[in-house]
């Protein structure tokens, strides 16, 4: 299995477990009928339907981490498919005129599940808006031929300087610069593993994004720190600002391939510009930001 579909297991073991249990139930309650009156057109409809939800339900695991849009599809694909798969076993076993669990079982699995999915992919559709609303912010480097940072789709550096050199050519509007470490994460690398840790800053990296408002720009600054550019922002909006994005940093649960959580935790340091340029804005957070380090190391 590719690795992000074995952060999901559970999920796996769960379908199978109460698909057998579905079965087991009709086989304990009915009988299987004759070869004659099994009607086989029934069966390539419902069950191809039962196998695609199944297929869907893979494809989404192996392409999502886990979170709360993960376990909305994946719910509703499930309650669809066990109103298919229903269907397909009321081809195959003869269940008593008294019992009437299976019919409630295909037509209240099949709108709950609908309901779930819809709800999945809305949140799945603002997940998204978060993110194109980032890349448009970033249609320039498209333009120009430039390359994204190599792990995270993110800039880098030399893309942050650029921009903040724009936005403090307009000194009657403050620019605030937020710099966002990553706690002891040479440590969470020794621990981790590269593919793990590698994964962990782009995954924060989106988690970020996801929290930040549509003239914001994040970039990453070097290594384990991230820096974020809020237009036309004073101190107070700032600072509330960057409590909120560490909030949702230290409540990130990150999920390792082998299923553990590992706890995630982020200094914040914040610059307000006084006619300064890219440079020493850059260096003024980055100071902010070594007085809240444990070790009070500052990036190049």
């Amino acid at each position: 299995m590719k690795p992000l579909l074995t952060l999901h297991y559970r999920s796996l073991l769960a379908v199978v477990v109460i698909a057998n249990l579905v079965l087991l139930l009709n086989l304990g309650a009915g009988d299987i009928k004759p070869w004659n009156a099994i009607v086989w057109l029934d069966i390539a409809g419902e069950g191809g339907a039962a196998l695609l939800s199944l297929i869907w339900i893979g494809l989404i695991l192996n392409s999502r981490p886990t979170g709360r849009v993960t376990r909305l599809l994946v719910a509703g694909l499930t309650a669809i498919f066990l109103a298919y798969w229903q269907d397909v076993l009321d081809e195959f076993i003869q269940l008593p005129a008294a019992i009437t669990w299976d019919h409630w079982l295909e037509s209240g699995a099949m709108p709950l599940g609908m309901i779930l999915l819809t709800l999945g992919i809305y949140h799945w559709h603002r997940e998204q808006q978060a993110i194109n609303r980032q890349l448009l912010k970033r249609e320039r480097i498209f333009r120009e031929h430039r390359s994204f940072d190599p792990l995270t789709p993110l800039s880098g550096a030399h893309y942050l300087r650029e921009q903040l050199t724009l936005e403090l050519q307009h000194p009657q509007q403050p620019v605030s610069l937020i710099m966002i470490d990553l706690h002891c994460f040479d440590h969470s690398r020794r621990l981790l593993g590269n593919a793990d840790s590698d994964r962990l800053l782009r995954e924060l990296s989106e988690l970020l994004v996801l929290n930040l408002r549509q003239q914001d720009l994040l970039c990453r600054y070097a290594g384990d720190r991230f820096a974020v550019v809020l237009p036309a922002t004073e101190r107070t909006v700032a600072d509330k600002l960057g409590q909120e994005l560490k909030q949702a940093a230290d409540s990130f649960a990150f999920k390792t391939r082998r299923g553990e959580t590992h706890a995630v935790s982020v200094h914040i340091g914040l610059a307000v510009s006084h006619d300064d340029d890219a440079q020493t804005l850059i260096e003024r957070a980055n100071r902010d930001l070594a007085r809240t380090l444990p070790h009070r190391h500052q990036a190049a």
